[in-house]
């Protein structure tokens, strides 16, 4: 059966990664796997989190299913960090959520969902967007289609353009959104810009699916769930992909919840059936620990309190470098501008430089970031930084 098999390419990311784990080179830097990091090169535990499990672990006593939507403190606390105390009671039963293995999970659960809806709608995406998006979406059976977002010229999101790209979508058509610390580009929209985009959403009866990794990563809880907020206290229908990945660190936990809001409890509910049949002919149910440690956390006044101290010293230790990425590269050079490199927000940002000096960075000096130029943050240091200045500025002077 298996003999006309052909092995399939490497994920772009994941590929590059690999590639970085077999060279050679002794002072390699991996600015490419879509990690935090700390100053040590780790990923570090939450501490918040690590009381939590240990919480969650001692308290049990039985490996039973949990209920299939997911744990209850879970898809509550979930909720209430994502819109609000205010937004949750406004809409009420207009709101369901449901747990899933991470926030890929729940792209492809809300694909699932759209194709039950309308099996010919298509999904609007930025360009560029995160590459696991297409995959996750088409294979579902969803049409993509680009719209203008960020400018390689200018470095920076071209919003005119934006508007005038989704200008042309027709009612019943989706816009994936990015809720925040945009990937891979790290340029977010404004206030502003978001409560534009929505005008345009609500004109034309469009259905935004926002994908939110990073809460928290960007300006704070509260400010990086504005668009997302806005969204589903003025539209009819919203779909939200939300993940624990990054802003609690539950990377192998696999921790997400896709969340669905209508004009009616009854349709509501009715949405909830099709994630949960869809899901049941996927994978059953999403695993449970990451879900209890969450819950049991944001359940929790002292430890969502530590969590979220810790969260802001790991947006400010990502701020940090970021800024002084941008100062050094334009204090040693003065061919490309960097500042947009601080602008940016969260983890990734577009380095913008060309495609040749991408490729030399790697087989000269074992650093490696994406073709597209983007770049962690986290993945840099006090150490690293300064040689990936030189380096970056000698290719530019072509020294």
């Amino acid at each position: 059966m298996f003999e006309h098999l052909k092995p399939m390419p490497a994920d772009p990311i994941l590929g590059l990664n690999m590639a970085f784990q077999q060279d050679s080179n002794p002072e390699k830097i991996n600015l490419s796997i879509g990690v935090y990091q700390d100053d040590t090169g780790q990923t570090p535990i939450f501490k918040a989190v690590k009381q939590a499990e240990q919480q969650l672990i001692d308290a049990q006593k039985t490996k039973s299913y949990a209920p299939q939507a997911g744990d209850p403190a879970f898809l509550s606390g979930t909720l209430e960090l994502l819109l609000g105390k205010e937004l949750m009671q406004s809409r009420g039963a207009q709101i369901a959520a449901v747990a899933t293995p991470g926030g890929c999970g729940a792209l492809r659960m809300g694909a699932e969902l759209l194709v039950s809806a309308k099996r010919d709608a298509r999904v609007w995406v930025s360009s560029p967007t995160w590459a696991n998006h297409f995959p996750l979406l088409e294979s579902a059976g969803l049409m993509l289609v680009s719209y203008d977002y960020y400018n390689t010229e200018t470095n920076r999101i071209d919003f005119d353009d934006m508007l005038k790209s989704l200008d042309q979508a027709v009612e019943g058509d989706v816009v994936l959104l990015h809720g925040c610390c945009h990937n891979p580009t790290g340029a977010d929209l404004t206030q502003a810009q978001w409560d534009d985009v929505i005008d345009l959403l609500e004109a034309k009866r469009l259905t935004p699916f926002i994908d939110v990794a990073y809460q928290g990563f960007g300006s704070g809880l509260d400010e990086d769930a504005y668009g997302v907020r806005q969204a589903v206290s003025r539209l009819p229908e919203v779909l939200i992909a939300d993940s624990c990945s990054k802003n609690f660190g539950l990377y192998r936990e696999r921790t997400g919840a896709i969340i669905v809001v209508t004009e009616s409890e009854a349709q509501t509910t009715a949405a909830k059936t099709h994630i949960l049949t869809a899901a049941r002919r996927n994978y059953s149910m999403a695993p449970y620990h990451g879900e209890g440690i969450v819950g049991l956390l944001l359940a929790d006044a002292g430890l969502a309190a530590d969590w979220k101290a810790e969260l802001n010293s790991v947006r400010n230790h990502m701020n940090g470098l970021r800024n002084k990425l941008a100062n050094e590269l334009n204090s040693a050079q003065s061919i490309i501008n960097f500042d947009f490199v601080s602008d940016s927000n969260g983890m990734f940002c577009f380095l913008g430089i060309p495609k040749d000096m991408v490729l030399a960075l790697r087989q000269k000096y074992g650093i490696y970031l994406l073709d597209s130029t983007r770049i962690n943050i986290a993945g840099l240091s006090d150490d690293n930084l300064p040689v990936i200045v030189d380096r970056v500025t000698g290719l530019l002077k072509g020294t």
